[in-house]
């Protein structure tokens, strides 16, 4: 592990500041030598004068921040900059996680602003988390686990309320039908949260369990590096040994030859030995590209839930419990605002959220429906593009090929019709929001598995087939106007 000194030169920071060695202090102030050419000066002050580097760990590096305000605001606006400026000064590092935690030698940033101190915004929360289950925190943070992301602080909506239960099943150890448990869903829409809930839960249960959460990426990562350095049994060892899994993001298993073999020979040692595994995708098992069949199979033997975008009563209960727990003072009409525009996620929808009550308390001043407009331009811009429904793309489809619209939900099943009708029942699952029933239901009463179907031979026949690319694109084109 490395630790290195806080965010700036020695002068500015009253060279008071210890550093493990030159080299680390090195590479923190590299990146922050690069982070400064990629924001804007204020940015810069504003955010990351009071971050510091506090460790790096199996290629994760974690950076401190002082409260939870500057963690989703550099969570939501910065972190591919972060992400690109420490990869300057570490090349190993493959993720990078923000963390509220203590500058080094124990001495807490202070902020320039007062505003955004904690004990503004958070002022009872961490001593009662920290003197309820002392143990606890160390074994979140061995896990991987952030201690956020609990049952109690999901909102639960007609949109996740089957997922919602059903990770709380597993996580009481009632579940054990659902395994492998399998959630997917779109970006922001709380699948790492309902599955870190679910080890937190099991740690509180069981005490000394072995959960281990991680992306994906990064169980490729250090396979890759384990086969470098010949020490895959080091690497077989540290997984096949979880009582639970957590794997984030496992769509980037698709492609991947070697990686898929090892991960089947431990999923397969996993359940076979009870061990409860937790899967995270943005799309249904069957729908991730080039994933082998056996692989496929096996994530859908246990139980597969889809989180999809929150209602409009869901999005606001969400920004109700934010702007509760973040003691930010801000009118109600902007937060039924902000619920109404803000549809797509509710991470976009919680960023939102951010940057109005940190322009709040930074500025000192009123804000107002007209000022919240200017704060929230681009994310409301891309929020009021056209929204693409089923309806429309069942019509635009119809039109280009030149069959009747009445054949989008026929039985009937010649070449000219058929052909079209996985086109558009490919785009419905690609453009909208739509769960794989809704779509069935939308093309007459199909089951999902018909619009997997459609969906895997249109992919096919794009990879294999450029003419059928370049209509697809038009389509497209033609809804998007």
């Amino acid at each position: 592990m490395e630790t290195v000194a806080e965010c700036g030169d020695s002068e500015r920071n009253g060279g008071d500041r210890e550093v493990a060695n030159d080299s680390t202090s090195g590479h923190w102030q590299r990146a922050c030598d690069e982070l400064s050419g990629l924001v804007s000066k204020d940015a810069f002050e504003r955010w990351f004068s009071t971050a510091h580097l506090k460790s790096v760990e199996d290629r994760v590096a974690a950076v401190a921040v002082p409260n939870e305000i500057h963690q989703v605001w550099i969570e939501t606006n910065y972190l591919s900059e972060l992400k690109v400026a420490i990869n300057q000064a570490l090349p190993d590092v493959t993720e990078v996680k923000l963390v509220i935690g203590e500058a080094v030698n124990g001495n807490v940033p202070e902020s320039d602003s007062p505003e955004t101190s904690e004990d503004d915004f958070f002022p009872e929360t961490k001593a009662e988390e920290g003197a309820e289950e002392p143990g606890l925190e160390k074994r979140l943070k061995s896990s991987g686990l952030n201690p956020q992301h609990t049952f109690g602080s999901f909102v639960v909506g007609a949109n996740s309320q089957f997922a919602h239960a059903a990770c709380e099943a597993v996580a009481k150890g009632k579940g054990k039908g659902y395994n492998p448990l399998f959630i997917h869903g779109g970006p922001g829409l709380g699948k790492t949260h309902l599955m870190q809930a679910i080890g937190q839960e099991w740690l509180r249960r069981t005490g000394n369990s072995k959960v281990v959460y991680l992306t994906c990426e990064k169980f490729t990562n250090e396979f890759i590096d384990a086969v470098r350095k010949g020490d895959l049994e080091r690497f077989r060892r540290r997984y096949r040994s979880a009582e639970v899994m957590l794997i984030d993001d496992i769509q980037f298993l698709g492609n991947k030859d070697r990686t898929q073999e090892e991960f089947f020979h431990t999923f397969n040692t996993l359940l076979d030995g009870r061990c409860q595994v937790v899967l995270t995708s943005d799309r249904p098992a069957s729908e991730i590209k080039n994933l082998e069949p056996r692989l496929v199979s096996r994530f859908e033997c246990g139980l597969t839930v889809e989180l999809q975008a929150p209602a409009f009563e869901t999005r606001l209960a969400i920004l109700r419990r934010k702007v509760e727990e973040w003691k930010i003072m801000v009118d109600e009409q902007i937060i039924r605002m902000l619920a109404e525009r803000i549809r797509s996620n509710v991470r976009r929808l919680e960023g939102g959220l951010m940057r109005v009550g940190t322009f709040a308390s930074l500025a000192g001043e009123r804000v107002t429906l007209e000022k919240v407009e200017h704060l929230l331009r681009d994310l409301l811009r891309e929020e009021n593009g056209k929204q693409v429904t089923v309806d429309a793309i069942q019509r635009t489809v119809a039109e280009h090929f030149d069959i009747r619209l009445a054949d989008m939900s026929s039985r009937r099943r010649p070449a000219s019709i058929a052909g079209p009708r996985q086109i558009a029942m490919y785009l419905s699952r690609t453009l909208t929001k739509s769960s794989l029933v809704e779509i069935g239901e939308a093309f007459g009463g199909r089951d999902h598995g018909t619009v997997i179907h459609a969906v895997k031979k249109v992919r096919e026949r794009i990879e294999l087939d450029t003419e059928t690319n370049d209509q697809i694109q038009r389509i497209v084109g033609d809804l998007r106007r």
